[in-house]
């Protein structure tokens, strides 16, 4: 897609500033900010938008919200950049009502099989791991463009309809053993990439949160009840309530089965997700499993337990969350990794001492330091490995040694701290 005017002057005008602060960091916000409109997106026949993740030939319901978020205040004055999440909502309900359980989809139909997953797939998908957030970011990509823009098309039958298929899985999955249809295998994989236990996962008992096979990073979770996913599910479940009372004062039932959920997951996480620890006090763990078991570290990707405030569950200066931050930006979280060029948040996705470029954005968007958000700038344009763009994971001691070279959401996701620092008078 050719890059609108209101793009480009856009850019023109944060490069203007940010170009007296540093002229790598505007090179790399001048690559960065547009990369998802010239790259990943196209318009289909019926009006929606495919929107790949980049160097994967697949749309991720995840990825294409966060990949088209940082355009969203353009959209109110620009009919070409508000048809554009129109149609990426559009095409991201389309794939709920096919398969609510997938988290990436094809273009069109095929019998290309990518992995040896069990169940087989229906032929529009290309990856049936169901994670939770997949369902939260759709909710959230409508809910930020209603509120920028007061277009009310985006909330028709067709919101009605997703919005009842979201909660009544949300529901189910509060029982998983009990009730869910969901299984899922991959023969021949890594333990990460398949659930164990007849394709269910490992045991849980009813906590009120709802279950996840996988991490927003694709990796199964050790424990069913994913924390920062939760805390994400309980926040667009209260947009789904406001955007219904708002236009749809008649689904009496659904909305209240909104707010009851929210309700029940919010109790779970209060529960059986927060754990006192002897360095940081109370904290959230990243996965629990109703039985008294936790894992304790974050998911570089987003939703993340550094991410919280960013989503909308709580605010910056939360005790627990100011501890779990602390946990987290710290050695006693295995996925911390400092090095020559970089210190931050790892993944086991990714190999042993590499950061994610997401997490350090992350990092950077949830603070209130300028000093902090700063040195988490140059530790960005200091490590794009000389390719002008953010990456998934790179090396802390070589950052010419990366993961992904095309990763359209860390390149969103960057351009908007950029932003965030820009309009906050901190560079």
């Amino acid at each position: 897609m050719k890059i609108p005017v209101c793009v480009e002057k856009h850019i023109n005008e944060y490069c203007e500033k940010i170009e007296k602060y540093s002229p790598k960091l505007a090179e790399l916000y001048r690559n960065c900010y547009p990369n998802t409109i010239e790259t990943a997106t196209e318009f289909m026949p019926d009006g929606s938008v495919f929107v790949l993740t980049g160097d994967i030939p697949a749309m991720w319901l995840r990825d294409s919200t966060a990949e088209v978020s940082h355009y969203i205040p353009l959209a109110a004055e620009n009919e070409e950049i508000g048809n554009l999440i129109k149609g990426v909502i559009k095409r991201q309900r389309m794939y709920i009502e096919t398969e609510p359980y997938a988290n990436a989809f094809k273009k069109k139909p095929n019998r290309h099989r990518e992995f040896d997953d069990y169940p087989l797939n229906n032929p529009i998908v290309w990856e049936r791991k169901y994670e939770i957030d997949s369902l939260c970011y759709p909710i959230r990509l409508t809910y930020l463009y209603w509120k920028a823009t007061g277009d009310k098309s985006v909330l028709g039958e067709d919101f009605v309809k997703s919005a009842k298929i979201t909660v009544d899985l949300w529901r189910t999955e509060q029982h998983h053993f009990e009730k869910s249809p969901y299984r899922f295998t991959r023969k021949k994989a890594p333990e990460k990439d398949t659930l164990g236990n007849n394709g269910m996962g490992n045991p849980v008992e009813y906590t009120g949160m709802t279950w996840s096979g996988f991490r927003p990073s694709d990796d199964s979770c050790r424990y069913g009840y994913l924390v920062a996913s939760n805390m994400f599910a309980s926040v667009v479940l209260g947009y789904l309530a406001e955007m219904l009372e708002a236009e749809h004062k008649d689904e009496t039932e659904l909305i209240s089965e909104c707010k009851a959920l929210k309700a029940d997951i919010e109790a779970g996480i209060n529960k059986f997700a927060v754990i006192e620890t002897e360095n940081h006090g109370k904290i959230y763990a990243c996965e629990v499993n109703g039985k008294g078991d936790y894992f304790l570290f974050d998911d570089a990707n987003v939703p993340s337990l550094l991410s919280a405030p960013y989503l909308g569950f709580c605010d910056c200066e939360d005790e627990i969350y100011r501890n779990t931050r602390s946990f987290i930006l710290s050695k006693d979280n295995p996925y911390y990794y400092e090095g020559k060029f970089a210190k931050g948040v790892g993944s086991p996705h990714t190999p042993e001492g590499y950061i994610w470029h997401i997490a350090l954005s992350m990092q950077g968007l949830t603070s209130n330091s300028p000093d902090e958000i700063r040195e988490i700038l140059h530790m960005l344009e200091t490590t794009d490995g000389g390719k002008g763009y953010m990456h998934e994971g790179f090396d802390a001691n070589n950052p010419k040694k990366f993961t992904r070279s095309w990763f359209s959401w860390s390149c969103s996701l960057f351009a908007e701290l950029v932003e965030k620092a820009v309009n906050e008078n901190i560079i």
